[in-house]
């Protein structure tokens, strides 16, 4: 059996992220991190106790982000992030079982290398190559 690459993150959409960071905050008791321009507004959000590393300690938790809501509607949909070892190899694999790749990919610093791509249901999703801990 191949080795199983477990989701790491979700990412959503938001037209207004302070109005959502407020309800999420408020209803779930999570704890955001807005990130400057430099990483596009994104919102770091925390859903579980983490440790020192930002990982969540309790298993099958994950903490995930709020970006800015676009123009492209495929773009305005909740999404996952899969961890993988080597994202050339994952890139291979979805583009070799019929998923689109969305551009190249790109480093996000202190946390890895990410590309988004589309899967075979037209679902956007995405892998990270997290850094060597």
């Amino acid at each position: 059996m191949s080795k199983m690459n477990p989701v790491v993150h979700f990412e959503m959409p938001a037209e207004d992220k302070d109005r959502m960071v407020k309800f999420y905050s408020n209803v779930f008791g999570w704890q955001a991190q807005q990130l400057g321009a430099e990483m596009g507004e994104y919102v770091v959000v925390t859903t579980a106790e983490s440790d020192e590393t930002g990982r969540p300690k309790m298993g099958g938790t994950i903490n995930g982000g709020f970006y800015q809501k676009s123009e492209d509607p495929v773009l305005n949909h909740p999404s996952v992030v899969i961890a993988v070892d080597n994202i050339i190899e994952a890139i291979k694999k979805i583009k070799n079982g019929g998923g689109k790749v969305l551009g190249e990919p790109m480093p996000i610093p202190g946390v890895g290398i990410f590309v988004s791509f589309i899967d075979t249901e037209g679902n956007r999703l995405s892998v990270l190559q997290p850094l060597e801990m």
